[in-house]
């Protein structure tokens, strides 16, 4: 997936969790903290496992270290648990989320096709990293990509996601309000 897709996807998972929570009266309206944790929790894998292959080849892969469940579980509850410290439980779950939806979105084709093989990095360093990406620099990348119709199609899918998201990001509160009584 491509960082604007990540984030859209992790974006939609949390309103669609916290939704559900604020409809059974749990918690009260989503906040800009909350949306800025998940949004930047979909992106932090990548931001750990491309530079640390691609560029200075420490680990094996594009998705392993930062995407093993292994250093995923641990983070995220360490991020639960300062957050719930801080008197904001609600921004750690958003965190959790949108991280685990980065994993899932990385996943979704092999699971789709039921391509196990491919869940290893899931389970890096226990399991060898899946061997999904040779990269070959970045101006590589760039000359690779063709604007071709389900590329456009995405791009406009994303700018819309994006506008959606400011809208929703400019009317909430910086904090959640208490849970309604």
């Amino acid at each position: 997936m491509f960082p604007w897709t990540h984030a859209a996807f992790g974006y939609a998972l949390f309103v669609v969790v916290a939704g559900a929570l604020v409809a059974l009266g749990v918690r009260g309206r989503i906040s800009r903290a909350e949306l800025l944790a998940a949004v930047a929790a979909t992106q932090l894998p990548d931001l750990v496992d491309k530079p640390l292959a691609w560029y200075f080849a420490v680990i094996p892969s594009g998705r392993s270290l930062g995407h093993s469940l292994i250093v995923t579980v641990p983070l995220s509850l360490a991020v639960l648990a300062v957050a719930r410290h801080r008197g904001h439980a609600e921004v750690g779950l958003a965190f959790a989320v949108g991280y685990a939806s980065h994993l899932l979105g990385d996943s979704y084709v092999a699971l789709y096709y039921w391509r196990v093989e491919e869940f290893t990095f899931l389970l890096w360093p226990v399991l060898p990293a899946y061997p999904y990406d040779d990269f070959a620099g970045l101006g590589a990348l760039v000359d690779g990509v063709a604007l071709t119709a389900p590329l456009l199609a995405a791009l406009a899918l994303a700018a819309v996601g994006g506008l959606v998201f400011l809208g929703h990001f400019l009317r909430a509160p910086w904090w959640s309000p208490p849970r309604p009584d």
